[in-house]
C-alpha cells in the first residue's frame, strides 16, 4: 500500500527532519552523542533512498532549501529552524490548520520553489521496542502538508525493520519504509 503514491509525480518539498526524541527504553538515543548531526545524516538517507526510487528530478531536499535560503537571504525562511513543534502534538491530524509561524513559514517556502505545493514534514525520530523480542525499531513521524492553505493532508508514522541493537541499518531499513510510501522498490 502506498498512500502517498500520488505524489510521485508531483513537486515536493522534503524539509529536514526536526527531532530527535531521547530517553527511549532501549537506550539507541544515548547512543546517538550529536543529535543534530544524525537528523542531518537522516535527511540524507531519505534523499538517497528516494533518489534511488526515481525521486530527484522533482523533489527539493534539505540542501534545495539551504542554496534557496542562501539565495534570498532577506526574503527565505532557515529550513532548519520551520515552526515544526506543533507537528509533534498528538491532537495534529488530517485537516487540522496550520498557525503561524509555520503556515507562514510553509507559504515563504514554496514561494521560492516553482510548481512546489506539497511539504513533507519529517518531524521526528524516536526509538521503540518491537513487542516482546527484545529487539527495537525506528519510527519516523511524518506529516504532508498543503503549503498554500497552511493545512496538514496526512500525517502517519513509518517503522524500520526490527533489530537486536541500533546500527546504520536501522536508518537505512527506517529509509526504504520511508520511500515505500510513495513509490515501489
Amino acid at each position: 500500500m502506498r498512500p502517498l503514491a500520488q505524489l510521485a509525480s508531483q513537486r515536493v518539498i522534503v524539509t529536514p527532519t526536526y527531532y530527535l526524541v531521547g530517553g527511549d527504553p532501549l537506550g539507541w538515543a544515548a547512543q546517538i552523542p550529536k543529535g543534530r548531526e544524525y537528523l542531518r545524516i537522516v535527511d540524507e538517507e531519505l534523499a538517497t533512498m528516494l533518489a534511488e526510487r526515481g525521486l530527484k528530478s522533482q523533489w527539493l531536499y534539505p540542501a534545495d532549501l539551504v542554496r534557496a535560503t542562501r539565495a534570498n537571504p532577506t526574503y527565505a525562511v532557515d529550513p532548519y529552524t520551520l515552526g515544526a513543534n506543533i507537528l509533534r502534538g498528538q491532537d495534529v491530524v488530517s485537516g487540522t490548520r496550520l498557525a503561524d509561524p509555520l503556515a507562514t513559514q510553509l507559504r515563504t517556502m514554496i514561494a521560492l520553489q516553482e510548481g512546489a505545493r506539497a511539504v513533507l514534514v519529517p518531524v521526528e525520530v524516536r526509538f521503540e521496542k518491537a513487542g516482546t523480542t527484545g529487539q527495537g525499531v525506528a519510527v519516523l513521524k511524518v506529516a504532508l502538508l498543503d503549503g498554500r492553505l497552511g493545512d496538514v493532508r496526512w500525517i502517519g508514522t513509518v517503522r524500520s525493520d526490527p533489530a537486536p541493537a541500533y546500527s546504520r541499518a536501522v536508518l537505512t531499513s527506517l529509509a526504504a519504509h520511508f520511500a515505500d510510501l510513495f513509490t515501489a522498490p
